[in-house]
């Protein structure tokens, strides 16, 4: 048993794509966390004691021997610094900028596809409601910044798996899963990063009914 000590706050009904990129990374790592559900529509995550360690009284949060953070990117960069395991991030400055990016722009912006698409469409079950006109342009634009991103022809994004590819091919799920079109390669993208083990540990958690 590692002498780390690491516990990871999620939503109970296991949605949040953002806990799934931090729970993802620590599977990747290899690390060994205790897990524990926060049930977000009764207010769990207002309740004092975790509202006083997360600071942001979101999840996810991460507690390492002690030192609560939230925030999944910021989370998922702490690890890579700090715990050892396989890099969550490229070595190559410039790429591992552009991770980042890809991080921090699909957590501010697309916001009409995370409304249309809820991850509830790919955890639950999908929709048949057609994307608006709003959403249509927003699904343009990612579909854009995905191609140029992602080498015709490669697996991942910077040539080996990294964190960001998770999350990019989340965002992309979100239309591939529910029927709305997607370029072929990104959709076959998307479809193996959900493949692969440390995601699918996370697909196939045992969720509440709606």
């Amino acid at each position: 048993m590692s002498s780390e000590s690491l516990l990871l706050y999620v939503d109970s009904r296991f949605e949040s794509p953002y806990a799934m990129s931090v729970f993802v990374a620590l599977h990747e790592k290899g690390l060994p966390f205790e897990m524990k559900t926060l049930d977000l529509a009764a207010g769990a995550n207002h309740q004092p004691r975790f509202a006083a360690a997360s600071l942001t009284q979101r999840v996810p949060t991460l507690v390492h021997n002690g030192f609560a953070l939230s925030e999944s990117s910021a989370i998922t960069e702490y690890l890579d610094e700090v715990l050892p395991g396989a890099p969550l991030y490229p070595a190559e400055p410039r790429d591992r900028a552009r991770a980042r990016q890809v991080q921090a722009w699909l957590r501010s912006d697309l916001m009409p596809i995370r409304q249309e698409r809820s991850t509830e469409t790919l955890f639950y079950r999908p929709t048949t409601l057609a994307l608006s006109a709003e959403a249509r342009a927003a699904a343009d634009k990612l579909c854009a910044a995905a191609a140029s991103l992602l080498p015709v022809g490669a697996d991942n994004l910077f040539g080996r798996w990294c964190i960001a590819d998770v999350d990019l091919a989340l965002m992309l799920n979100r239309l591939v899963m529910n029927g709305d079109p997607v370029p072929e390669r990104l959709a076959a993208y998307a479809g193996r990063q959900w493949q692969r083990p440390s995601v699918q540990l996370w697909v196939n958690q045992v969720r509440p009914s709606l």
